[in-house]
């Protein structure tokens, strides 16, 4: 934890300042940004189950695609 603590006759302004600058260097600002939106992985069961249903919904929607139970749309291309 970083601690700055006011000299005398110091104002608010130059202790942000101070303050801001030690924790610039510190690194915990990058390191808050890193960690930001990191996903933790889950369990591998769960990201197993997670595959197989995203294969069966897949090969469910191509199955309908073909058969022409489902009308042909233009998707948008995703990003990423």
């Amino acid at each position: 934890m970083i601690e700055v603590k006011r000299r005398k006759s110091e104002t608010f302004d130059s202790l942000l300042r101070r303050f801001q600058r030690r924790m610039q260097s510190s690194g915990k600002i990058l390191q808050a940004k890193k960690i930001r939106y990191l996903k933790k992985d889950g369990s591998k069961n769960k990201r197993r189950e997670n595959a197989l249903l995203r294969n069966s919904k897949r090969s469910e929607y191509e199955y309908l695609l073909k058969t022409g139970q489902l009308k042909e749309e233009v998707q948008p291309k995703r990003r990423g």
